[in-house]
C-alpha cells in the first residue's frame, strides 16, 4: 500500500462521525461552552455500549467453531502478559517514576479501552473489511490479566501486608461494570443465538453508531480539560503514550496474524493492544494503588493515548496487518 493510500485511511479515519464528535468535544472545551453529556445520559449510553458489545459477541461466538477461537483466545492472553511487564519497565527505569505510578500505568497499559475497540470496528466497517464475530470475547481476555499484573507490581515484596486491598481490588474489577457487562451480554447472546438476537436487535443494532458519536462527544470533552494534569512529567508520558501503544500495537497484529485472525482480526487484536482503560483499571488502581496519582495514569490513558489511538494508531494498526497480509 502506497503513500497516498495510507494517507486516504487516515483522512476517513478523521472524518467518521465518531472520531469527529470526539473533535467537537474537544473544540467545545477550548471555546469554554457549557455543553456536556448529563451524567445520567452518559452513566446510560456506558451500560448500553458495553452490553451491545457483548451480546453481539456472544450471538457470533454462539455460531463459531471453538477450536477457530483457541489460538486467537490464546494470542490474547500472550498479549496480555507482555504489554503490562513493558509498560511497567518503561516507565520505571526509562521514565524514573515510583514503583506505584509505574505499576498504574501497567495497569492501564496492559489493560483495554473499550471505545477505541468500537472506533476501530466502525472505521473497518467504513472500509468495509470483515472482522471475526467472537473478537468481543478477546476484549474480555486482555481486561483482567493486566490489571491483576499492574496490581501485583505495586505490592512486589508487601503483597501479604495488602492482601485484603489486593483482593478488594480484584473483585472491583470482576463485578465492576464493564466485566459485569461484557461477560453478561456475552453469555446472553451465546444462549439467545441469532434467533433470539433477532428481537432486540432493532434497538442494539442501528442505534449503536449513534451511541457511541454521543460517548465520543463526552470524550473529547473530559480528555481535552484533564490534559494540564500531566504536569512535570508532560514529555515522557508524551512519548510513553505514543510510541508504547505504536510497539504493542504491532505486537498484537503479529500474534493476531500468527493465531489466524483475518486482516481485520489483526487490526482489532493490534489496537488492544495498544490502547489503555480508563474504566476498569482507574477504579481497581484507586483501591488497591492509592499512592499512584491519578493525573499520571489516568491522563495519559485518557488525554494522550485514547486520542492518538483514536486520530492516528487505527489507520496505523491497518498498515501493520496490510504489511503481514501482503495487500
Amino acid at each position: 500500500m502506497g503513500y497516498s493510500e495510507t494517507m486516504a485511511f487516515v483522512f476517513a479515519n478523521l472524518l467518521s462521525p465518531v472520531v469527529l464528535c470526539f473533535l467537537l468535544g474537544i473544540v467545545a472545551t477550548l471555546l469554554k461552552s457549557d455543553l456536556t453529556i448529563p451524567e445520567p445520559i452518559y452513566a446510560i449510553l456506558t451500560i448500553y455500549l458495553l452490553f451491545a458489545l457483548g451480546l453481539k459477541g456472544g450471538v457470533e461466538l454462539s455460531s463459531v467453531e471453538a477450536t477457530l477461537v483457541i489460538k486467537p483466545a490464546l494470542a490474547t492472553l500472550l498479549l496480555g502478559l507482555i504489554t503490562p511487564a513493558m509498560a511497567f519497565l518503561c516507565s520505571r527505569y526509562l521514565g524514573k517514576m515510583s514503583r506505584y505510578d509505574a505499576a498504574a500505568l501497567a495497569a492501564h497499559y496492559g489493560s483495554v479501552s473499550v471505545v477505541t475497540f468500537i472506533a476501530a470496528q466502525s472505521f473497518l466497517n467504513v472500509l468495509g473489511i470483515s472482522v471475526e464475530g467472537f473478537v468481543s470475547t478477546l476484549v474480555v481476555l486482555l481486561e483482567i490479566p493486566a490489571i491483576i499484573m499492574g496490581l501485583a507490581f505495586a505490592r512486589m515484596g508487601e503483597l501479604s501486608a495488602n492482601l485484603d486491598k489486593f483482593k478488594e481490588a480484584i473483585r472491583e474489577v470482576l463485578t465492576g461494570k464493564s466485566i459485569l457487562l461484557l461477560v453478561g451480554g456475552l453469555i446472553i447472546g451465546f444462549l439467545a443465538k441469532k434467533s433470539g438476537y433477532a428481537k432486540v436487535e432493532p434497538f442494539f443494532g442501528p442505534p449503536f453508531q449513534g451511541a457511541v458519536a454521543l460517548f465520543l462527544l463526552e470524550m473529547g470533552i473530559v480528555a481535552s480539560k484533564r490534559f494540564r494534569d500531566i504536569g512535570r512529567s508532560k514529555l515522557f508520558l508524551l512519548l510513553f503514550g505514543t510510541v508504547l501503544p505504536v510497539i504493542n500495537g504491532f505486537l498484537g497484529v503479529s500474534l493476531g496474524y500468527f493465531s489466524g485472525l483475518s486482516l481485520g482480526g489483526s487490526v482489532i487484536l493490534g489496537t488492544l493492544g495498544a490502547s489503555a482503560s480508563y474504566i476498569a483499571a482507574p477504579a481497581a488502581v484507586r483501591i488497591a494503588i492509592p499512592e499512584a496519582s491519578p493525573g499520571i495514569y489516568l491522563t495519559a490513558a485518557l488525554t494522550v493515548t485514547f486520542p492518538f489511538n483514536l486520530l492516528l494508531g487505527i489507520p496505523i494498526y491497518l498498515k501493520f496487518a496490510q504489511w503481514y497480509f501482503h495487500i
